[in-house]
């Protein structure tokens, strides 16, 4: 079977089997997987490279995801989220602005949208909460702003393997970069602001949403009294999932802020420097960074029963393991249309249509993202396939990779790793993750491609 015509059958299926028959992701993308393998003619081929993409997604995000949940799931308990949402709500005017912007300053001294999502997603559902505003729109925010720049700004993983293959001026596209990832971040805040308003009208109107808030402030008022009374009475420790814990005022500023900043310090100090210290370099590492931020966050839980805080930990370790399934089956899906030769067939197809030059690299990333879901692949491979036409497209390097990253943010779907942390971690269906995630990123695609194309037009 054509390699196209594979692609269609596995974009088609899995979306019949996550969203129409409801099937978990992990099998949906594992059964894909092996199936679009068997079309190929290659059923053991897509074994290895199932096994193998499985490995890779593993590899890279086992420790990263596991110690996020647990970091949030234990400041959200010890109260530390509510600390740090305060805050943000008391020094910003617009806290979902301010979700966008931690984004995207953090993704790529990180070098990792994924992770910057991860640290500050608990800190987005806090602040939804506080502000009784739907938690689709905090989740988007922070969740655009921090694609918004790893896309686009170098030196991120995304750009920069392309800028050294296309021998691209580096201070030219820092620049070019910079400033078409703000506008294009914009793009993504007012998106999911819409998205905030859409829910509100939703939930039965502007009155409703004042009532429910007056009876949430009851029902908390009410829990405060017993709490108090319950902490007076010598035997008032109840007892939750079988372990005994015990209600605790709000915790130091440093408890709610190192478990989480103090690993964003490390990271930074080993990404700001081109040769960092070994001793940064290991501490700066994001696995270990974020080992030390679970050692804190199980430091700021003290206030608590031990036995509390060991349930609070499991608790954490099976919610990432069903995010890591999620994101093992994406994986595999990727690395077995990689083998099909999906995205090079599609590549090639848009080579050979007359469109103006600008739309080609726009177009041959937006295909490859669309087949294989990891944007930095996706700047891994397009470069080399486009290579050759360079000199007949007569496009500057900076543009070229613009354009190219600017087709990374289309389409995240059910085999971008992504979609399904974003998901989980939001606690949102599939079909809200498209809504939000997967049209807000089209979104800032285009803007961004029409600002690369102005750019072009403009000042070329």
């Amino acid at each position: 079977m054509h390699p196209a015509l594979i692609f269609l059958f596995s974009l088609i299926a899995i979306l019949l089997l996550t969203a129409r028959f409801r099937l978990h992701p992990f099998l949906s993308l594992v059964l894909v997987s092996l199936f679009t393998g068997v079309l190929a003619g290659e059923p053991m081929g897509a074994i290895e490279a199932i096994t193998k993409g499985l490995g890779s997604v593993f590899s890279r995000f086992a420790i990263i995801i596991t110690c996020g949940s647990i970091i949030g799931i234990l400041l959200q308990k010890t109260g530390g989220m509510s600390l740090i949402a305060s805050d943000i709500m008391r020094f910003s005017r617009n806290p979902l602005l301010a979700l966008s912007i931690l984004g995207f300053l953090f993704s790529v001294p990180m070098m990792c949208y994924i992770l910057a999502y991860v640290i500050f997603i608990p800190i987005a559902k806090e602040l939804a909460s506080k502000l009784n505003y739907p938690s689709i729109s905090t989740a988007t925010s922070l969740a655009l702003g921090a694609v918004a720049s790893f896309n686009l700004v170098y030196p991120s993983p995304v750009i920069i393997s392309a800028a050294e293959e296309l021998s691209a001026n580096t201070d030219t596209l820092i620049l070019l970069g910079f400033f078409i990832a703000i506008p294009t971040s914009t793009a993504g805040y007012l998106y999911a602001r819409k998205l905030g308003k859409a829910g509100i009208i939703q939930e039965k109107g502007i009155e409703v949403q004042k009532d429910r808030a007056q009876r949430e402030d009851r029902v908390q008022r009410e829990d405060r009294v017993q709490r108090e009374d319950r902490v007076q009475r010598e035997d008032g420790l109840q007892r939750k999932e079988g372990v005994q814990g015990r209600e605790t005022g709000m915790p130091s500023r440093f408890d709610a802020y190192a478990p989480i900043f103090l690993p964003l310090l490390l990271i930074l100090l080993q990404a700001g420097f081109e040769h960092p210290h070994p001793l940064f370099a290991f501490l700066g590492n994001p696995n270990v960074a974020l080992l030390i931020g679970v050692i804190l966050s199980i430091f700021s839980g003290r206030v608590l029963e031990f036995g509390m805080v060991r349930t609070l930990v499991e608790k954490g370790v099976r919610r990432s393991g069903v995010v890591l399934l999620d994101l093992c089956g994406g994986g595999a899906l990727g690395a077995t249309l990689a083998m099909t030769g999906a995205g090079e067939a599609l590549g090639r197809f848009f080579l050979q249509i007359n469109l103006p030059h600008i739309l080609v690299p726009f177009l041959v990333a937006a295909a490859l993202q669309t087949v294989q879901g990891s944007r930095i692949v996706t700047m891994l491979v397009a470069p080399s396939l486009l290579l050759p036409l360079v000199p007949e497209l007569g496009l500057p390097a900076e543009i070229l990779i613009l354009a190219m990253a600017s087709g990374t943010f289309l389409f995240s779907h059910v085999n971008d790793p992504f979609f399904w942390i974003f998901g989980e971690l939001a606690e949102l269906e599939p079909s809200e993750v498209f809504r939000s995630n997967t049209l807000g990123s089209a979104l800032m695609g285009v803007v961004s491609f029409l600002l690369v194309l102005g750019v072009y037009v403009f000042f070329y």
